[in-house]
């Protein structure tokens, strides 16, 4: 996977957001878009790229997102899981995204909490939460052994 492009309708709250929360470091941005970009995304504006370790993301504004539906790319997708190394770091990241949502520097589309940490069968854990544009994301804590 080289990246993952998430739309939103304010680029600077999203950027900045995805800079705090995960420690994403911006390496490009432009405003500069071919033909064939401005037919797939009409009202695209601007887009920059933030990258964590190995992890892209393509943050692009559009001031009119077209409606749902078909061909939209409306600002959606089911959900996005993020491995992590131990369950201390699953509460790591749920009291991050609680301290930056405390902190009032970001318009959230929804400002659902985080869900409470599940644990299945399995011995594998996980919480859910949303981004600046309500988009949700998975946390997810495997332990090491035969799956």
């Amino acid at each position: 996977m080289h990246h993952i492009a998430i739309q939103t309708t304010d680029l600077a709250n999203c950027t900045s957001w995805y800079q705090d929360f995960f420690g994403c470091r911006a390496t490009w941005s432009t405003d500069e878009f071919s033909e064939l970009t401005r037919e797939r995304l009409p009202g695209i504006t601007r887009m920059a790229e933030v990258v964590v370790g190995a992890t892209r993301f393509h943050l692009f504004e559009r001031i009119s997102p077209a409606p749902h539906g078909a061909g939209a790319n409306a600002t959606e997708f089911q959900h996005l899981c993020m491995a992590v190394e131990s369950p201390a770091a699953l509460d790591a990241w749920r009291r991050k995204w609680t301290e930056l949502h405390r902190s009032g520097r970001y318009a959230f589309l929804r400002a659902d909490p985080p869900s409470e940490t599940v644990v299945d069968k399995d011995g594998v854990e996980s919480f859910y939460c949303l981004d600046v544009n309500g988009l949700e994301f998975e946390f997810t804590y495997v332990p090491a052994g035969p799956r």
